[in-house]
């Protein structure tokens, strides 16, 4: 029983995700998490089941799908292998939202099609070494030559932006003498062909293992002009907006990390046998399960609440800073719960549940810590108090 009332759309969506990730992914997890392998099989199997292009329009080849049901193909994935989780989330989450809502109809045509069909892999290049949680502090420039625009700096902590055809770049096109902080930033469409583009440093991650995080290096990189996102100085308020979208498939992605974790508890409770009897009779593992169901329940309802305000076209900035916030302190949560229920075997590699922790760890760092998200909600909310519009008790 769940407390969302899906459509038979949704559940069709949801029980078709749910297959392919037990057949195909969960077998193959753990050693994927072993060798820090990426694994293209699995690209053309999802590309095959239209996983790449759920948010894109048909008349882009994608299939036009509402934001429920992504989040709920995507939890799915992240139950079975929270790496291939991560690359559904940025694909979908922001470069091809990005290009849907600021692109030019030529970027989308150009674009689009070939992302919504897996042929093309996006990815997002926002941080940069000494750029994080302070995202405008970025330096990475663009200067103008002639038609084109020459990029240099680094970009780090890019998901799998040594696969991705497409990646979209945050750059300054202010000067440095006249820095204008988030308004001196532009989006520019890159593509590893270009002149000056270089994959440099892949990270040695401690959790989500399978999917590669590089830094790429941009050394006068040629930019045609018709590469440029929308209009000059905008491009850190795309970012943003789309971040809020993001976050939304970060709470998907370690909500999908704490079911599995809670699932293998239980069965693993069910068969250990300690004094004479399994250890699911004991109150003790019977009130971490409690706990454990509870607040994976609750996450999964605020984000279904958060995804329903976006597809009716509210501002979701708040709610996604929750919901991502609450859905990624969960899968922290319960995953140190379930290596608990597996005591010392919770602690070695013959069991899931210390991947699963090591992978939930990251979801309250990456698109936003924690502490960015306790800003933006107390941001919001005081906002909405002080301009005491209604708005505040929703």
């Amino acid at each position: 029983m769940s407390l969302l009332h899906l459509t038979e759309t949704q559940q069709d969506i949801q029980r078709l995700a749910r297959a392919y990730a037990q057949r195909e992914l969960v077998p193959l997890a753990g050693e994927r998490d072993r060798e820090s392998r990426f694994d293209r099989t699995m690209v053309t199997q999802m590309a095959e089941l239209g996983f790449f292009g759920m948010l894109v329009p048909e008349r882009y080849d994608g299939l036009d799908l509402d934001a429920q049901s992504y989040l709920l193909a995507l939890e799915e994935i992240a139950v079975a292998d929270a790496s291939a989780a991560v690359l559904l989330s940025v694909h979908n989450s922001l470069p091809t939202q990005m290009l849907l809502h600021f692109g030019s109809e030529a970027q989308r045509e150009r674009y689009l099609p070939p992302m919504a069909r897996g042929e093309l892999l996006g990815a997002f290049a926002l941080s940069e070494p000494e750029a994080g949680s302070d995202a405008a502090a970025l330096r990475c420039q663009a200067v103008r030559d002639g038609d084109d625009w020459l990029l240099s700096g680094t970009k780090a902590w890019v998901s799998h932006g040594n696969e991705a055809g497409v990646i979209l770049c945050m750059a300054r096109t202010d000067t440095p003498e006249m820095r204008r902080g988030g308004r001196g930033i532009s989006t520019f469409i890159l593509t590893p062909d270009l002149p000056g583009f270089h994959v440099a440093k892949k990270e040695n991650k401690m959790g989500l293992r399978a999917s590669p995080t590089v830094q790429i290096t941009l050394d006068a990189c040629r930019v045609p002009g018709d590469r440029l996102l929308g209009e000059e100085g905008k491009g850190f308020a795309y970012a943003l907006g789309s971040l809020d979208h993001g976050r939304l498939g970060i709470a998907a992605q370690a909500i999908g990390i704490a079911r599995a974790a809670l699932e293998a508890s239980a069965r693993y409770a069910a068969e250990r046998r300690q004094f004479g009897r399994p250890i699911t009779e004991f109150q003790a593992i019977q009130f971490k399960v409690a706990d454990m169901a509870t607040r994976i329940t609750a996450a999964r309802t605020l984000l279904h609440a958060a995804a329903a305000a976006k597809q009716r076209g509210e501002k979701i900035t708040r709610f996604s800073s929750m919901a991502k916030l609450f859905a990624a302190e969960t899968a922290m949560w319960v995953t140190t719960q379930a290596v608990q229920v597996f005591g010392g075997y919770g602690y070695v590699t013959d069991y899931p549940v210390e991947r699963f922790f090591r992978d939930a760890k990251v979801t309250e760092i990456y698109e936003g810590t924690s502490e960015i998200q306790r800003i933006v909600i107390a941001r919001e909310t005081l906002s909405a108090a002080l301009a005491d519009d209604g708005s505040l008790p929703d």
